[in-house]
C-alpha cells in the first residue's frame, strides 16, 4: 500500500493476478483498499470460486477470465471434477455483471483438438460472449518437459481462428 500511496497520479489501474487470486480470504478487503486510492481494478481468474468472484464484482474495472476447455471437458486439463461448472457459472456471472472482460484460452495440443476448439467457442458464443482470445503455450518457465515439447501453432492455423473469428465481435490471437 505504500509503495501505491506514492504512484497514485502515476499509475492507473492495479490487476490483481497470481495463481488464483480467489483463493485469497482478504483479496475483497485488498481490492477495496486499492479502489480506494482511485485506482482502476482488474482481476485475473479461472472462475474457480463464483461464490466469492460474484462479490469482488462490483468492485472491479476489468476482468480476464481463462476457459481452458469446453467445459465439459474441465477435469481433463484442471485434474479437479466439476471444475467446468465452476468456471461456467463464473463466466456467466461476469458476462450478467456489465465489467468489461477478456475470455481467454491458452492452447496445447496435449489438451485441444481443432474440434474442441470450436465447441468451447461455441460454448462462450451461446452464454453471450462478445470478446474472446486465443493464446499460444509458451513453454518458458514450465517445469513439466512432456508439456514443453509441444506447440501450439500448427493448432492456431487461418482455417480454425477464422471460423472462431466469426463468432465474436472481438476476437485475437496472441502468438507466443
Amino acid at each position: 500500500m505504500r509503495f501505491l500511496r506514492r504512484r497514485q497520479g502515476l499509475l492507473d489501474a492495479v490487476v490483481f493476478s497470481g495463481g488464483e487470486p480467489t483463493l485469497q480470504d482478504e483479496l475483497k478487503q485488498a481490492i477495496a483498499e486499492v479502489r480506494a486510492l482511485g485506482f482502476k481494478i482488474g482481476l485475473h481468474t479461472g472462475g474457480s470460486y463464483p461464490s466469492r468472484f460474484v462479490g469482488l464484482l462490483p468492485l472491479l474495472s476489468w476482468v480476464g477470465m481463462d476457459i481452458k476447455a469446453p467445459f465439459t471437458d474441465y477435469g481433463k486439463v484442471t485434474g479437479t471434477p466439476a471444475s467446468g461448472e465452476k468456471a461456467r457459472e463464473s463466466a456467466l456471472l461476469l458476462l450478467a455483471s456489465g465489467v468489461p472482460y477478456e475470455f481467454r484460452t491458452t492452447v496445447h495440443p496435449l489438451y485441444h483438438t481443432p474440434d474442441s476448439l470450436l465447441q468451447l467457442a461455441e460454448e462462450l458464443q451461446q452464454l453471450g460472449a462478445k470478446r474472446y482470445l486465443l493464446q499460444e503455450f509458451r513453454s518458458q518457465g514450465c517445469t513439466d518437459e512432456t508439456v514443453s515439447l509441444y506447440s501450439a501453432r500448427e493448432l492456431l492455423d487461418d482455417a480454425i481462428c477464422g471460423r472462431i473469428g466469426a463468432m465474436f465481435e472481438n476476437f485475437s490471437v496472441r502468438r507466443a
